[in-house]
């Protein structure tokens, strides 16, 4: 029997979680609403999902501090979280990345964005890129079990991180566009900024700590993944 993907919808707001668990439905999904966070983790602890809808603004805790919560938590870190917000700014888009987030999507939305955004995460985590092992210098990842070391010591990161790490290990000393980025890890008719490519590659220079510099800002072009540390 072929799964249905879950999709988790944390959203306080009846008419808008009604109209999309109506388009999910629509679509092959199998959607579960709850209106807070609170209830989300109930959900979560008793059934794992596939994607996380998550509104910004809920009661209680704001969907920034479940997107952390569930992004440190090793259960739940892997699962792609979409953001849906009525903020347009740029600063509230990157503070929703950095929260742990892989998407955002901007009310009012159309049924075919939300879809395409849904379907782009869920692409995401499948495995389409090689899982060979690859080591370079002292830095380890494993695309079989999703792990990168530093020294032998495991390293976290999102699955956003993990798949761009994954695709610049493998393609060493070659400098990549925002755009090429985009197609080759987030994949192709995705609609992202290319805005996201900086904050995701800040986050897994982050998560590499004193490896991070492998990772060259070419001025104008790209990124660049180099054999050697800096340091």
């Amino acid at each position: 029997m072929r799964h249905l993907p879950k999709v988790l919808i944390v959203e306080d707001e009846p008419s808008i979680a009604e109209l999309i668990c109506i388009n999910l439905r629509h679509n092959g999904l199998t959607p579960t609403w709850v209106e807070n966070g609170e209830k989300a983790q109930i959900s979560i602890d008793e059934v794992l999902p596939d994607v996380i809808l998550l509104d910004w603004m809920l009661p209680g805790q704001s969907g920034i501090y479940w997107a952390r919560k569930w992004r440190n938590d090793s259960r739940t870190k892997t699962i792609p979280i979409l953001f849906l917000t009525a903020k347009s700014e740029e600063i509230d888009k990157v503070s929703g990345l950095d929260a742990g987030a892989d998407d955002y999507i901007t009310k009012p939305f159309s049924t075919q964005e939300l879809m395409a955004r849904i379907r782009s995460v869920l692409r995401r985590r499948s495995p389409q890129q090689a899982e060979d092992a690859i080591t370079i210098g002292e830095l380890h990842l494993d695309g079989a079990t999703h792990r990168v070391t530093l020294s032998g010591m495991l390293l976290k990161m999102g699955p956003t991180e993990f798949k761009l790490l994954n695709f610049l290990m493998h393609h060493t000393e070659r400098v990549h566009s925002r755009s090429q980025l985009l197609d080759k890890v987030w994949g192709d008719h995705v609609f992202i900024e290319e805005r996201t490519v900086d904050v995701h590659v800040k986050r897994l220079r982050e998560a590499l700590g004193q490896a991070g510099d492998m990772i060259d800002t070419v001025r104008g072009v790209g990124y660049r993944f180099t054999n050697q540390s800096h340091t």
